[in-house]
């Protein structure tokens, strides 16, 4: 075998596949305006020192949601991460946090962010290689380091230790060391080891948000590591937040 994924506790469906293997991992601002200088004689002042850049309203829906998908998102819910894939068979996708306030969904950054080797898919199977499409609940956190902040409930375990290489050949140590269960066959307030599967086995499961490797995942979303960080200092269990994910023609419907 080329190159082996070891985890000190059984989880499917999270890690990038090892290259070539065929095995599926095993688990163990607002800018202030500038004051107008006085003008002499009949100068007329300069537009730059007049104007102030324009501000851009926050969306009062979510933007690239179709009726389908924003059906599915609760109405207590205030914090949206939304991940949209380049395309159907992409593993590339991107990531953006917003919060509902009563102006509307205010954005954050957009981060860069990589899913399933094969893409996504409307019917997970454990082993597809693809990531599930859908709206899930984030209730649960974790990882191989010490909580940096999170105010979800955070598990600290040897556990999210992982080794091996991933599609791409790189290394996936690190991958775990701060993880946010997604609720895609997982229950919801327990870690996100929890080896429980309430659709069954066969659906897979493990469906994490972890630490960027740098290349695809088995089924999971990954984030750069300051990124991720972030996330579970900002995700609020009293706002309820949820996780969009997608490719971006499946999000229109």
């Amino acid at each position: 075998m080329a190159a082996t994924v070891v985890l000190s506790a059984m989880v499917s469906g999270c890690v990038a596949l090892a290259a070539g293997t065929g095995h599926g991992e095993r688990m163990s601002v607002r800018e202030d305006d500038a004051n107008a200088g006085q003008e002499t004689r009949t100068r007329e002042p300069s537009a730059s020192a007049t104007t102030s850049p324009p501000v851009t309203p926050a969306p009062k829906k979510l933007p690239g949601m179709g009726p389908g998908t924003l059906a599915h998102i609760p109405r207590r819910t205030r914090q949206v991460l939304l991940v949209t894939g380049e395309g159907r068979n992409s593993s590339r996708s991107s990531a953006v946090l917003y919060r509902r306030t009563d102006a509307g969904w205010d954005p954050g950054p957009v981060w860069q962010a990589h899913n399933a080797f094969k893409g996504w898919t409307h019917d997970h199977h454990a082993g597809d290689l693809r990531s599930p499409v859908g709206v899930f609940t984030l209730t649960d956190a974790g990882g191989r380091l010490a909580d940096p902040g999170s105010a979800l409930p955070y598990d600290r375990s040897g556990g999210f230790t992982v080794h091996g290489t991933g599609f791409e050949g790189e290394p996936l140590a690190g991958s775990f060391d701060y993880v946010i269960a997604i609720n895609y066959n997982h229950r919801p307030g327990t870690s996100p080891l929890d080896w429980t599967r309430p659709m069954g086995a066969g659906k897979g499961g493990g469906i994490w948000l972890h630490v960027d490797h740098g290349g695809p995942t088995h089924g999971c979303v990954s984030l750069g590591e300051g990124h991720m960080k972030e996330l579970l200092r900002n995700l609020d269990p009293a706002q309820h937040p949820v996780i969009v994910m997608g490719d971006a023609a499946s999000l229109t419907a």
